[in-house]
């Protein structure tokens, strides 16, 4: 019983490995029947240990999400909530443009009757959902705007963006002209940062700062 167990975590970490590999190559479309290939495995095996596209995509970024997660958890003691609010989502705007696949990973779930807590959009709505909530109560942004409105409007700039010749920078022009419509009277005052440094941003994450 103990040598399966341990072979089925080897064979975990191996697909694992195959598939960032196969999705940093070819992003969210990457073949699973590829990586079953190159892992030495059945697709039968893939599929037992990510029986879903979405669940295997998750894997591959769960250290980008978790960094991300845990970003917003620190800017929520930010004395502005604006700031802390407009700089986790410009971080999330560059990490989803910067990684092949991950706006994918990162699109909206429509509400289920059982939603997982476990899953990406949830998992992001908590951590994120605070910042949002404390920039409403400062009146910085308008009380109708959810999440997955951010959400949406970050993996939305992100695949737009995705084939443009110097995508960061795009991206980053992008998220400026939404969050002067999204809070005109501010402007982009509070937004940190360029696409210049944005690479250090993704090789920094949670600590660097934009």
């Amino acid at each position: 019983m103990t040598g399966q167990r341990s072979d089925a975590r080897r064979n975990y970490q191996r697909i694992l490995a195959v598939a960032e590999a196969e999705v940093a190559a070819h992003g969210a479309e990457a073949s699973q029947e590829q990586i079953a290939r190159t892992a030495g495995v059945g697709s039968a095996t893939v599929r037992r240990h990510f029986p879903t596209r979405r669940a295997l995509l998750e894997a591959v970024f769960q250290e980008r999400i978790e960094g991300l997660c845990e970003r917003a958890h620190r800017l929520s003691a930010t004395e502005d909530g604006r700031t802390a609010l407009l700089e986790w989502l410009h971080a999330l705007v560059l990490y989803a443009v910067s990684a092949r696949g991950f706006a994918n990973t990162l699109s909206y779930e429509p509400p289920t009757e059982d939603p997982s807590p476990q899953s990406c959009g949830n998992r992001m709505a908590a951590a994120g959902t605070p910042l949002l909530q404390r920039a409403i109560r400062d009146k910085a942004v308008a009380p109708h705007v959810t999440f997955h409105d951010l959400l949406t409007l970050a993996v939305g700039i992100a695949l737009a963006t995705e084939h443009h010749k110097d995508p960061e920078t795009q991206a980053d022009r992008l998220f400026r002209l939404a969050v002067e419509g999204l809070s005109p009277e501010h402007g982009i005052a509070g937004v940190s940062g360029n696409s210049g440094s944005s690479v250090q941003v993704t090789e920094s994450l949670p600590n660097g700062r934009l």
